[in-house]
Protein backbone atom coordinates (compact mmCIF):
# COMPACT_ATOMS: atom_id res chain seq x y z
CA UNK A 1 0.00 0.00 0.00
CA UNK A 2 3.28 2.04 0.08
CA UNK A 3 2.36 3.19 -3.80
CA UNK A 4 -1.60 4.30 -2.69
CA UNK A 5 0.63 7.39 -0.47
CA UNK A 6 2.58 8.45 -3.71
CA UNK A 7 1.76 11.51 -5.61
CA UNK A 8 -0.46 11.70 -8.57
CA UNK A 9 -0.23 14.14 -11.77
CA UNK A 10 -2.89 16.39 -11.50
CA UNK A 11 -4.68 17.99 -14.93
CA UNK A 12 -1.47 20.45 -15.41
CA UNK A 13 0.82 17.67 -15.19
CA UNK A 14 2.64 18.44 -11.92
CA UNK A 15 2.45 16.37 -9.34
CA UNK A 16 1.00 16.92 -6.13
CA UNK A 17 0.05 14.98 -2.83
CA UNK A 18 -3.56 13.75 -1.76
CA UNK A 19 -3.18 16.15 1.35
CA UNK A 20 -2.23 19.15 -1.04
CA UNK A 21 -5.13 18.55 -3.36
CA UNK A 22 -7.27 18.47 -0.51
CA UNK A 23 -6.07 21.49 0.55
CA UNK A 24 -6.11 22.90 -3.00
CA UNK A 25 -9.76 21.36 -3.97
CA UNK A 26 -11.63 21.65 0.10
CA UNK A 27 -14.60 22.38 -1.64
CA UNK A 28 -15.03 19.04 -3.10
CA UNK A 29 -13.34 17.09 -0.75
CA UNK A 30 -15.52 14.07 0.87
CA UNK A 31 -15.12 13.28 4.18
CA UNK A 32 -17.88 10.48 4.83
CA UNK A 33 -16.90 6.56 5.84
CA UNK A 34 -17.34 5.83 1.96
CA UNK A 35 -14.22 8.13 0.76
CA UNK A 36 -13.44 9.83 -2.48
CA UNK A 37 -16.13 9.02 -5.22
CA UNK A 38 -17.55 6.42 -2.79
CA UNK A 39 -15.06 3.94 -3.62
CA UNK A 40 -13.15 3.76 -0.22
CA UNK A 41 -12.81 0.18 1.44
CA UNK A 42 -15.31 -0.70 3.63
CA UNK A 43 -15.44 -1.93 7.08
CA UNK A 44 -16.95 -5.36 7.63
CA UNK A 45 -20.05 -3.74 9.11
CA UNK A 46 -20.94 -1.39 6.59
CA UNK A 47 -20.62 -4.03 4.00
CA UNK A 48 -23.29 -5.88 5.89
CA UNK A 49 -25.30 -3.03 6.20
CA UNK A 50 -25.32 -2.12 2.94
CA UNK A 51 -25.97 -5.65 1.53
CA UNK A 52 -29.26 -5.65 3.52
CA UNK A 53 -30.16 -2.44 2.05
CA UNK A 54 -29.67 -3.39 -1.28
CA UNK A 55 -31.40 -6.12 -0.88
CA UNK A 56 -34.62 -5.10 0.78
CA UNK A 57 -34.77 -1.37 1.29
CA UNK A 58 -33.43 -0.46 -2.35
CA UNK A 59 -36.41 -1.82 -3.90
CA UNK A 60 -39.27 -0.83 -1.55
CA UNK A 61 -37.80 2.72 -2.06
CA UNK A 62 -37.69 2.91 -5.99
CA UNK A 63 -41.08 1.73 -5.79
CA UNK A 64 -41.89 4.05 -3.14
CA UNK A 65 -40.28 6.76 -5.85
CA UNK A 66 -41.57 5.61 -8.69
CA UNK A 67 -44.95 5.79 -7.38
CA UNK A 68 -44.98 9.76 -6.24
CA UNK A 69 -43.53 10.64 -9.51
CA UNK A 70 -46.33 8.99 -11.56
CA UNK A 71 -49.34 10.82 -9.01
CA UNK A 72 -47.32 13.83 -9.94
CA UNK A 73 -47.15 13.14 -13.46
CA UNK A 74 -50.72 12.50 -13.55
CA UNK A 75 -52.12 15.41 -11.75
CA UNK A 76 -49.52 17.40 -14.01
CA UNK A 77 -51.79 15.69 -16.51
CA UNK A 78 -55.08 16.74 -15.44
CA UNK A 79 -53.97 20.13 -14.58
CA UNK A 80 -53.00 20.60 -18.52
CA UNK A 81 -55.68 19.22 -19.68
CA UNK A 82 -57.21 20.55 -22.77
CA UNK A 83 -54.75 23.14 -22.69
CA UNK A 84 -52.05 23.50 -24.98
CA UNK A 85 -48.63 25.87 -23.98
CA UNK A 86 -48.89 29.14 -26.86
CA UNK A 87 -45.48 27.67 -28.40
CA UNK A 88 -43.30 28.71 -25.42
CA UNK A 89 -42.25 26.03 -22.51
CA UNK A 90 -42.14 28.99 -20.36
CA UNK A 91 -46.44 29.34 -20.88
CA UNK A 92 -46.88 26.67 -18.36
CA UNK A 93 -45.43 28.67 -15.60
CA UNK A 94 -48.37 30.91 -16.21
CA UNK A 95 -51.10 28.60 -15.38
CA UNK A 96 -53.47 29.97 -13.36
CA UNK A 97 -56.65 29.13 -10.94
CA UNK A 98 -57.65 25.60 -10.61
CA UNK A 99 -54.53 24.23 -12.85
CA UNK A 100 -52.25 26.13 -11.16
CA UNK A 101 -53.54 25.08 -7.46
CA UNK A 102 -53.23 21.44 -8.61
CA UNK A 103 -49.61 21.62 -9.50
CA UNK A 104 -48.68 23.78 -6.28
CA UNK A 105 -50.44 20.50 -4.63
CA UNK A 106 -49.22 17.93 -6.35
CA UNK A 107 -45.67 19.33 -6.59
CA UNK A 108 -45.21 19.91 -2.94
CA UNK A 109 -46.79 16.47 -1.51
CA UNK A 110 -44.53 14.71 -4.57
CA UNK A 111 -41.27 16.77 -3.04
CA UNK A 112 -41.48 15.77 0.66
CA UNK A 113 -42.53 12.21 -0.26
CA UNK A 114 -39.80 11.74 -2.45
CA UNK A 115 -37.76 13.20 0.37
CA UNK A 116 -39.43 10.24 2.53
CA UNK A 117 -38.50 7.57 0.23
CA UNK A 118 -35.15 8.99 0.54
CA UNK A 119 -34.89 8.18 3.90
CA UNK A 120 -35.62 11.92 5.23
CA UNK A 121 -38.01 11.49 7.42
CA UNK A 122 -37.69 14.73 9.19
CA UNK A 123 -36.05 17.94 8.45
CA UNK A 124 -35.09 20.51 10.62
CA UNK A 125 -36.25 24.27 9.36
CA UNK A 126 -34.87 27.35 11.26
CA UNK A 127 -36.56 30.93 10.02
CA UNK A 128 -34.36 33.86 11.21
CA UNK A 129 -36.40 36.40 10.42
CA UNK A 130 -35.19 39.08 13.07
CA UNK A 131 -31.70 39.50 11.22
CA UNK A 132 -30.47 42.49 9.43
CA UNK A 133 -29.95 41.57 5.96
CA UNK A 134 -29.15 44.66 4.48
CA UNK A 135 -25.67 46.59 4.27
CA UNK A 136 -27.06 49.82 4.21
CA UNK A 137 -29.66 49.99 7.68
CA UNK A 138 -31.05 53.52 6.34
CA UNK A 139 -32.11 52.09 2.86
CA UNK A 140 -34.07 48.99 4.57
CA UNK A 141 -36.10 51.44 6.41
CA UNK A 142 -37.16 52.56 2.60
CA UNK A 143 -38.25 49.11 1.71
CA UNK A 144 -41.67 47.53 2.41
CA UNK A 145 -42.39 45.69 5.13
CA UNK A 146 -43.28 42.19 4.19
CA UNK A 147 -42.14 42.65 0.13
CA UNK A 148 -42.21 39.50 -1.53
CA UNK A 149 -39.22 38.58 -2.55
CA UNK A 150 -38.69 37.60 -6.36
CA UNK A 151 -35.94 34.54 -6.03
CA UNK A 152 -34.91 32.14 -3.70
CA UNK A 153 -30.98 31.64 -3.70
CA UNK A 154 -29.41 28.62 -1.99
CA UNK A 155 -26.65 26.80 -1.51
CA UNK A 156 -26.23 23.52 -3.41
CA UNK A 157 -24.96 20.62 -1.81
CA UNK A 158 -26.91 17.73 -3.84
CA UNK A 159 -29.93 16.98 -5.94
CA UNK A 160 -31.44 16.00 -2.75
CA UNK A 161 -32.00 20.23 -2.65
CA UNK A 162 -34.32 20.42 -5.49
CA UNK A 163 -36.88 18.17 -3.66
CA UNK A 164 -36.34 20.26 -0.18
CA UNK A 165 -37.16 23.38 -2.77
CA UNK A 166 -39.67 21.57 -4.85
CA UNK A 167 -41.34 20.08 -1.28
CA UNK A 168 -41.50 23.76 0.39
CA UNK A 169 -42.57 26.25 -2.23
CA UNK A 170 -42.87 24.06 -5.72
CA UNK A 171 -40.82 26.27 -7.23
CA UNK A 172 -38.96 26.77 -10.77
CA UNK A 173 -35.53 26.21 -11.31
CA UNK A 174 -33.03 26.68 -14.31
CA UNK A 175 -32.41 22.96 -16.24
CA UNK A 176 -30.48 21.01 -18.75
CA UNK A 177 -33.01 20.75 -21.50
CA UNK A 178 -32.75 17.16 -21.88
CA UNK A 179 -34.87 17.30 -18.60
CA UNK A 180 -38.07 18.66 -20.44
CA UNK A 181 -37.89 14.93 -22.33
CA UNK A 182 -37.34 12.88 -19.59
CA UNK A 183 -40.23 10.38 -19.17
CA UNK A 184 -42.91 11.28 -16.09
CA UNK A 185 -40.38 14.13 -14.90
CA UNK A 186 -40.39 16.03 -18.35
CA UNK A 187 -44.12 17.03 -17.88
CA UNK A 188 -43.52 17.94 -14.22
CA UNK A 189 -40.27 20.21 -14.74
CA UNK A 190 -42.54 21.96 -17.28
CA UNK A 191 -45.71 22.44 -15.27
CA UNK A 192 -43.42 24.09 -12.37
CA UNK A 193 -41.98 26.49 -14.74
CA UNK A 194 -38.53 25.50 -15.45
CA UNK A 195 -36.30 27.34 -17.67
CA UNK A 196 -34.66 24.97 -20.24
CA UNK A 197 -30.88 25.94 -20.90
CA UNK A 198 -28.29 24.23 -23.64
CA UNK A 199 -25.02 24.31 -21.40
CA UNK A 200 -23.07 23.54 -25.04
CA UNK A 201 -24.90 26.67 -25.99
CA UNK A 202 -22.67 29.99 -25.59
CA UNK A 203 -23.76 33.63 -25.22
CA UNK A 204 -26.45 34.14 -27.32
CA UNK A 205 -28.74 31.45 -25.62
CA UNK A 206 -27.57 31.98 -22.52
CA UNK A 207 -28.37 35.71 -22.61
CA UNK A 208 -32.15 34.48 -23.54
CA UNK A 209 -32.18 32.07 -20.84
CA UNK A 210 -31.10 35.47 -18.62
CA UNK A 211 -33.49 37.40 -19.65
CA UNK A 212 -35.93 34.88 -19.37
CA UNK A 213 -35.15 34.26 -15.72
CA UNK A 214 -34.52 37.73 -14.75
CA UNK A 215 -38.46 38.45 -16.30
CA UNK A 216 -39.79 35.48 -14.19
CA UNK A 217 -38.01 37.02 -10.79
CA UNK A 218 -39.78 40.46 -11.23
CA UNK A 219 -43.09 38.33 -11.97
CA UNK A 220 -42.84 36.58 -8.43
CA UNK A 221 -41.04 39.59 -7.01
CA UNK A 222 -44.50 41.60 -7.91
CA UNK A 223 -47.44 39.04 -7.85
CA UNK A 224 -47.92 36.34 -5.22
CA UNK A 225 -49.62 34.43 -7.47
CA UNK A 226 -46.19 34.22 -9.83
CA UNK A 227 -44.09 30.85 -8.87
CA UNK A 228 -41.14 31.37 -7.06
CA UNK A 229 -37.98 30.61 -8.56
CA UNK A 230 -34.68 29.12 -6.87
CA UNK A 231 -31.15 29.77 -8.07
CA UNK A 232 -28.16 27.99 -7.08
CA UNK A 233 -25.86 30.50 -7.75
CA UNK A 234 -22.89 28.86 -7.20
CA UNK A 235 -23.34 27.08 -10.35
CA UNK A 236 -22.53 23.50 -9.01
CA UNK A 237 -22.62 21.45 -6.02
CA UNK A 238 -20.24 21.32 -2.88
CA UNK A 239 -19.38 19.09 -0.03
CA UNK A 240 -21.20 21.26 2.24
CA UNK A 241 -18.64 23.12 4.13
CA UNK A 242 -17.87 25.31 1.99
CA UNK A 243 -19.44 28.58 -0.29
CA UNK A 244 -18.11 29.29 -3.83
CA UNK A 245 -18.24 32.59 -6.00
CA UNK A 246 -22.21 33.55 -6.75
CA UNK A 247 -22.59 34.25 -10.40
CA UNK A 248 -25.03 37.10 -10.78
CA UNK A 249 -28.40 35.86 -12.75
CA UNK A 250 -30.41 35.57 -9.42
CA UNK A 251 -29.09 39.61 -8.74
CA UNK A 252 -29.68 41.17 -12.02
CA UNK A 253 -33.30 42.09 -11.55
CA UNK A 254 -32.25 44.12 -8.54
CA UNK A 255 -35.25 42.17 -6.69
CA UNK A 256 -35.06 41.76 -3.16
CA UNK A 257 -33.80 37.81 -2.40
CA UNK A 258 -34.45 35.40 0.11
CA UNK A 259 -31.46 33.16 1.19
CA UNK A 260 -31.69 30.03 2.06
CA UNK A 261 -28.85 27.62 3.80
CA UNK A 262 -29.02 23.82 3.55
CA UNK A 263 -27.06 21.26 5.31
CA UNK A 264 -26.97 17.54 5.95
CA UNK A 265 -25.79 15.70 9.05
CA UNK A 266 -24.35 12.22 8.70
CA UNK A 267 -22.50 9.32 10.24
CA UNK A 268 -21.98 7.12 7.13
CA UNK A 269 -22.75 8.17 3.57
CA UNK A 270 -22.89 12.34 2.82
CA UNK A 271 -25.39 13.00 0.99
CA UNK A 272 -23.35 15.75 -0.90
CA UNK A 273 -22.75 14.96 -4.86
CA UNK A 274 -19.41 16.52 -4.89
CA UNK A 275 -16.60 13.57 -6.08
CA UNK A 276 -18.66 10.74 -6.58
CA UNK A 277 -20.53 9.38 -9.79
CA UNK A 278 -24.75 10.29 -10.17
CA UNK A 279 -25.62 6.40 -10.30
CA UNK A 280 -23.19 5.44 -7.68
CA UNK A 281 -24.27 8.02 -5.12
CA UNK A 282 -27.99 7.64 -6.19
CA UNK A 283 -27.36 3.79 -5.06
CA UNK A 284 -25.68 4.50 -1.99
CA UNK A 285 -28.38 7.24 -0.62
CA UNK A 286 -31.16 5.08 -0.75
CA UNK A 287 -29.31 2.33 0.71
CA UNK A 288 -29.10 4.74 3.95
CA UNK A 289 -31.25 3.73 6.65
CA UNK A 290 -31.83 7.61 8.02
CA UNK A 291 -30.57 10.85 5.97
CA UNK A 292 -30.77 13.83 7.55
CA UNK A 293 -31.51 17.82 6.69
CA UNK A 294 -31.24 20.83 8.47
CA UNK A 295 -32.36 24.18 6.57
CA UNK A 296 -32.15 27.46 7.92
CA UNK A 297 -34.58 30.19 5.96
CA UNK A 298 -32.59 33.48 6.64
CA UNK A 299 -35.36 36.55 5.96
CA UNK A 300 -35.50 39.26 2.22
CA UNK A 301 -32.40 40.57 1.86
CA UNK A 302 -33.45 44.25 0.32
CA UNK A 303 -30.76 45.37 -1.86
CA UNK A 304 -29.33 49.02 -1.44
CA UNK A 305 -29.42 51.35 -4.61
CA UNK A 306 -25.24 50.68 -4.80
CA UNK A 307 -26.26 46.97 -4.52
CA UNK A 308 -29.20 47.43 -7.24
CA UNK A 309 -26.48 49.18 -9.65
CA UNK A 310 -23.92 46.62 -9.14
CA UNK A 311 -25.14 43.04 -9.35
CA UNK A 312 -21.72 41.62 -8.28
CA UNK A 313 -21.41 43.33 -4.85
CA UNK A 314 -25.35 42.38 -4.34
CA UNK A 315 -24.36 38.96 -4.95
CA UNK A 316 -21.00 39.13 -2.83
CA UNK A 317 -22.28 40.35 0.13
CA UNK A 318 -25.16 37.70 0.34
CA UNK A 319 -22.96 35.46 -0.01
CA UNK A 320 -20.99 36.81 2.86
CA UNK A 321 -24.35 37.15 4.69
CA UNK A 322 -25.23 33.51 3.87
CA UNK A 323 -21.64 32.35 5.11
CA UNK A 324 -21.27 34.39 7.86
CA UNK A 325 -25.55 32.84 8.89
CA UNK A 326 -24.55 29.77 8.11
CA UNK A 327 -21.21 29.10 9.39
CA UNK A 328 -19.32 28.07 6.13
CA UNK A 329 -16.14 28.91 4.76
CA UNK A 330 -15.87 31.21 1.76
CA UNK A 331 -13.61 29.66 -1.20
CA UNK A 332 -12.90 31.58 -4.61
CA UNK A 333 -12.98 28.05 -6.78
CA UNK A 334 -15.78 26.96 -8.93
CA UNK A 335 -16.92 24.15 -11.43
CA UNK A 336 -13.41 24.47 -13.44
CA UNK A 337 -11.50 23.49 -10.24
CA UNK A 338 -14.24 20.94 -9.62
CA UNK A 339 -13.19 19.12 -12.79
CA UNK A 340 -9.45 19.78 -12.65
CA UNK A 341 -10.05 17.56 -9.27
CA UNK A 342 -11.85 14.98 -10.89
CA UNK A 343 -9.97 14.51 -13.30
CA UNK A 344 -6.76 14.48 -10.85
CA UNK A 345 -9.01 11.59 -9.32
CA UNK A 346 -9.43 9.50 -11.83
CA UNK A 347 -5.71 9.79 -13.12
CA UNK A 348 -5.05 7.10 -9.81
CA UNK A 349 -6.76 4.05 -9.04
CA UNK A 350 -5.37 3.65 -5.70
CA UNK A 351 -6.59 7.26 -4.56
CA UNK A 352 -10.12 6.53 -3.15
CA UNK A 353 -8.50 3.90 -0.40
CA UNK A 354 -5.74 6.65 0.13
CA UNK A 355 -8.47 8.59 1.78
CA UNK A 356 -10.50 5.70 3.66
CA UNK A 357 -7.63 5.34 5.13
CA UNK A 358 -6.68 8.92 5.87
CA UNK A 359 -10.52 9.43 7.29
CA UNK A 360 -10.26 6.28 9.32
Amino acid sequence: MADSKTTKDNVNGSAESVEELEKKYGPYVRHDCYGVMGRGELPWTEKALLAIALVVLLPLRVAAATTFVVICNLSCRIATAFWSPGGEDDDYAHLSGWRRSIIMRASKFAGRALLFSFGFYRIHETHREHCVTRANSNDQEQSKEGERAGVIVSNHISYVDILYHMSSSAASFVAKESVANLPLVGLVSKCLGCIYVKREDKSSQLKGVSGMVNKRIQEAHQSKSSPMMVLFPEGTTTNGDFLLPFKTGAFLSKAPVRPVIIRYTYQRLSPAWDSISGARHLILLLCQFVNNMEVIWLPVYYPSQQEKDDPKLYAENVRKFMADEGCLILSDIGLAEKREYHAALNGNKSTPSVYHKKDE
